[in-house]
């Protein structure tokens, strides 16, 4: 049942970066990953280089404070944003996106406060066939972000020649949004600033759940079920980046799903529908759909089989909108944007658990 990265899993990942379809600390430190970085003592705003930062495929050393900042795949852009920084470019987003500019809502109005939208938005690359290499080149970089990404060490490697190329610590797509801002902001010099929103976010979370108790502590299985052929179950991992954040929104996965991940490295295996029953002890079912997912779901004799399609507690996200974006490939500035009604969708799932 477990399968190497399937393409319905890649949907609503790799669409935001894609085709439309988942450190640090001073000298010898390790990070939240278990990679290292070595520089000399953390300052915001730009002192304290060079900074060398440990990823999957080597080292990187960013020189001196970067001024043209590239990133690349999803949502590492938001880092330098939340943190004050223009990039020069980066990865149009195809997944979620309303309006069909590239650039999500919480993206553009962080921009927008920084006065760069319009003829100043950056540019935007199109991976719609992979890394925009030539595009990004002309950019003329001097650091490339990629904390968050399924870079391929020859992706690494080519990016490398144009800039410094901050790629993903341990699991490809499996940097969650706090890392991502760690290891990002590190390369920039602002690890420290980094901290600081990542905290900030942890406190508009802890706040938000205090007036939805009952989603803490409530176990769950994140899935992604093809409509047109429900026969397997996707079932995302606990590395990948959105069952993380369940995690900081107090919930557990399910301990079926951490069985069946087994020691995985990659974000997502498959199930086969005819044995949804091992899903027995989810009290809430994660999935993409839309009003008439539960409908569906309830009504097929395999599905119906996980107790929580049965009684009803399915979070459904709504799929190709900006809060399934928001959500499936998490950052330290679209978490806050979509916290209240992504937690408001767990609240009446929980509700129904009993």
């Amino acid at each position: 049942m477990r399968t190497a990265l399937s393409r319905r899993a890649l949907r609503p990942l790799v669409a935001a970066t894609a085709a439309a379809l988942l450190l640090a600390a001073c000298s010898g430190n390790a990070d939240a990953d278990g990679g290292e970085t070595t520089s000399t003592p953390d300052a915001d705003g730009g002192a304290g280089f060079p900074v060398t930062l440990t990823s999957a495929f080597g080292e990187t050393t960013v020189e001196s404070e970067p001024t043209a900042v590239a990133t690349v795949n999803w949502g590492n852009h938001d880092v330098p944003i939340a943190l004050g920084v223009v990039p020069v470019g980066f990865a149009a987003s195809t997944y979620g996106d309303d309006d069909s500019d590239g650039v999500l809502p919480w993206t553009f109005e962080a921009l927008e406060e920084l006065g760069a939208t319009g003829d100043d938005l950056p540019v935007l690359f199109d991976e719609t066939d992979g890394v925009a290499f030539e595009s990004i080149a002309n950019t003329e970089p001097d650091v490339i972000l990629a904390a968050y990404s399924g870079l391929t060490e020859e992706d690494w490697t080519t990016l490398q020649q144009i800039a410094p190329t901050v790629s993903w610590p341990e699991f490809a797509w499996g940097t969650n949004w706090k890392d991502m801002a760690l290891v990002n902001g590190e390369a920039l010099g602002r690890k420290a600033q980094a901290q600081e929103l990542v905290d900030d976010v942890l406190a508009q979370i802890e706040a938000a759940l205090a007036e939805r108790p009952e989603v803490e502590g409530t176990t769950f299985a994140y899935t992604w079920i093809d409509p047109a052929d429900p026969s397997t179950i996707g079932v995302y991992t606990p590395l990948d980046a959105r069952v993380q954040l369940l995690d900081d929104l107090g919930m557990t996965v399910a301990p079926s799903v951490v069985e069946l991940a087994g020691d995985t490295d990659v974000f997502y295996v498959d199930l086969a529908a005819e044995q949804a029953d091992t899903l027995a002890d989810v009290d809430v079912l994660v999935t993409y759909g839309d009003d008439s997912t539960l409908a569906a779901l309830q009504a097929d004799p395999l599905l119906n089989k996980i107790p929580a399609v049965a009684r009803g507690s399915v979070a459904v996200v709504p799929d190709g909108t900006p809060l399934s974006s928001a959500t499936s490939g998490p950052t330290v500035l679209s978490v806050p944007w979509a916290l209240d009604a992504y937690l408001d969708l767990f609240q009446a799932a929980a509700a129904k658990v009993g």
